[in-house]
């Protein structure tokens, strides 16, 4: 296969993995915005659903210890491609930034877990498809 094309591909996975990763944090924030304003489109049990089982899956990789299938992709195609890995042009070189940083694995699995904790508590305290935010 062509070096570009493959080039390309990596990018590309490097682009869906930063809007999933802009899918499950900013969908908690879109889900509590969007009740406070009324937006129907947050309040779904579709919406949620999958905001649910995004974060779910995130956490359960970690707690087993399995590396993203995304980041895998990427850094097969790269290594495919003939570049070094998490290089690429300008964007991609930035949200590669955004989307890979240094810390323990127990960090990322403490924080995937809390912030799973958070979404499934958005499920108790405002559950899909009711209209009003509950008052103490």
């Amino acid at each position: 296969m062509d070096q570009s094309l493959v080039r390309f591909l990596a990018d590309l996975v490097l682009a869906v993995h930063a809007a999933v990763v802009v899918f499950v944090v900013g969908g908690l924030v879109l889900i509590l915005v969007g009740r406070l304003r009324g937006w129907r489109l947050v309040d779904s049990l579709w919406f949620r659903c999958a905001h649910l089982v995004a974060i779910a899956v995130v956490a359960a990789q970690s707690w087993l210890g399995l590396a993203c299938p995304l980041t895998s992709l990427e850094m097969w195609l790269r290594i495919g491609g003939e570049d070094d890995a998490y290089a690429g042009g300008f964007v991609a070189h930035w949200v590669q930034r955004f989307l890979y940083y240094e810390a323990p694995q127990w960090v990322f699995t403490l924080g995937y877990t809390a912030f799973g904790m958070i979404v499934a508590a958005t499920w108790w305290y405002l559950p899909p498809g009711s209209r009003s935010i509950p008052r103490e």
